[in-house]
C-alpha cells in the first residue's frame, strides 16, 4: 500500500492505492495514483512542501510524485500574519 497524505485543517486528507495492482493495470488502482499525482502537483504549484516517507528511515523532501513510495506527506505553505 502507498499513501499521498496532505496536512489540512481537518487534520490530513489522503488518497491510498496499492503499488502492486498498479503494475498489473487495475484500474481503480491506477486512478488513485492520478488523484495523487494531480493533488501532488496543484500542492507544489501553490507551495507546499512534499517528504516521502518510509518507514525506519528519516523523511526525505521531494520536488517529484514517486508513486512507489511508502508514504508521501504534503505539508501547505505556512502562512502568517
Amino acid at each position: 500500500m502507498a499513501t499521498l497524505r496532505v496536512l489540512s485543517r481537518n487534520g490530513d486528507d489522503s488518497v491510498v492505492w496499492e503499488t502492486e495492482k498498479v503494475g498489473v493495470g487495475d484500474p481503480e488502482s491506477l486512478a488513485a495514483v492520478r488523484e495523487a499525482e494531480r493533488i501532488f502537483r496543484d500542492q507544489r504549484a501553490h507551495g507546499a512542501t512534499a517528504f516521502r516517507i518510509e518507514q525506519g528511515q528519516a523523511p526525505v523532501r521531494v520536488d517529484e510524485f514517486d508513486p512507489a513510495a511508502e508514504q508521501i506527506m504534503i505539508v501547505p505553505a505556512v502562512v502568517g500574519g
